[in-house]
């Protein structure tokens, strides 16, 4: 089966750490979010996964080439002369795509048991199928309404809680047959959930929604992404964790060194080649990135250092997010917040 995954957008609600890196490459646990994707598709049994790359797309290029494997998975990378929206992006490369097929965002975290999703898609005889997963703040999330077969009736973009027709949310997976993709216009913007739906409303087609227990979240804000962090390592998402296991609430990576004096007093994984100096203390979820260098006696709660990053002696650091590169001064306290090198336009 193959699958395609989307990763040609902006990530706009995720800057300033979208102005360094594509949302997808964005690391949670220090792999990048579309790894956890991979992983997820390759596990599936999905043999072929095409990627469209638009905004920062020589970041992915670069990390995956047009042409790579993963996990015995191809992986084809495609980028976009212009951004296409969701389903424009699906029909620019149609014709890789001459059965049932998966779609899936490759800048959210879930752990979607995808075998069952299309396993549902078939039971039903569906065109189309969204995997559906309930919210509580519908503010956020475009909903859906079906009815007790699973049959989708409609759609609400956004709505106040209070005036929601459903709180099942359209998570951006999606089973497809397909002759769907005729539903979409050559070379032109176009989105599923505001241009494409619509349309299988109207001409009565197959079109329904999966309910399953799984996690799911689309790292929409800076708090989504620490929050993805730590439901990650407290184990409500299963997704791999880089690096050998020690204990049980420590991830080390190859080759990161720890001084005997350094205090780990949470949930906490250290890339490989970090270095942890003299009495830091690691506390709460904590990720240090690959290539990180924590100088003596900083204290880091509760953040995420992205790689390369490193904190100056004695600084204290709590709930942060350290862009690439990023050098804490000595001394220095920060709590919240973003902090990024440098800006892309600026």
């Amino acid at each position: 089966m193959k699958a395609m995954a989307l990763a040609a957008g902006k990530g706009t609600r995720l800057f300033p750490l979208t102005g360094e890196i594509p949302k997808p490459m964005a690391p949670v646990v220090d792999r990048p979010i579309i790894e956890h994707i991979f992983d997820l598709l390759a596990t599936h049994g999905i043999e072929e996964v095409h990627v469209n790359v638009y905004y920062l797309a020589d970041a992915l290029l670069k990390t995956y080439g047009e042409t790579s494997r993963v996990n015995g998975m191809k992986v084809h990378m495609s980028r976009e002369k212009e951004l296409l929206g969701t389903a424009g992006g699906v029909k620019r490369l149609a014709e890789n795509f001459d059965d049932t097929f998966v779609i899936v965002s490759g800048d959210a975290l879930t752990d979607i048991n995808l075998r069952e999703l299309v396993d549902f898609h078939r039971e039903k005889g569906a065109m189309a199928t969204i995997a559906l997963r309930r919210v509580y703040d519908t503010s956020e999330f475009g909903v859906v309404d079906v009815d007790d077969e699973g049959n989708i009736r409609g759609f609400q973009e956004k709505p106040d809680p209070k005036n929601a027709i459903s709180t099942l949310a359209n998570s951006g997976i999606y089973v497809l047959e397909p002759r769907a993709l005729d539903y979409i216009p050559e070379d032109t913007f176009y989105d599923f959930a505001q241009d494409v739906f619509p349309k299988f409303l109207k001409a009565g087609e197959k079109f329904v929604g999966y309910q399953g227990d799984f996690y799911w979240s689309d790292i929409g804000t800076l708090q989504a992404y620490r929050e993805a962090q730590y439901d990650v390592l407290s184990g409500r998402v299963q997704v791999k964790i880089p690096g050998e296991r020690r204990g049980e609430n420590l991830w080390v990576g190859e080759n990161a060194q720890i001084h005997p004096s350094a205090r780990i007093e949470g949930d906490v994984v250290v890339g490989r080649d970090a270095v942890i100096g003299r009495n830091v203390v690691l506390a709460g979820d904590v990720t240090v990135g690959s290539d990180c260098w924590i100088r003596p006696g900083a204290t880091i709660k509760s953040s995420i250092l992205l790689p390369g990053a490193s904190v100056g002696d004695g600084a204290y650091l709590e709930d942060c997010i350290v862009g690439h590169g990023y050098d804490v001064r000595p001394g220095e306290t920060i709590r919240g917040g973003a902090l990024i090198r440098r800006v892309a336009g600026t």
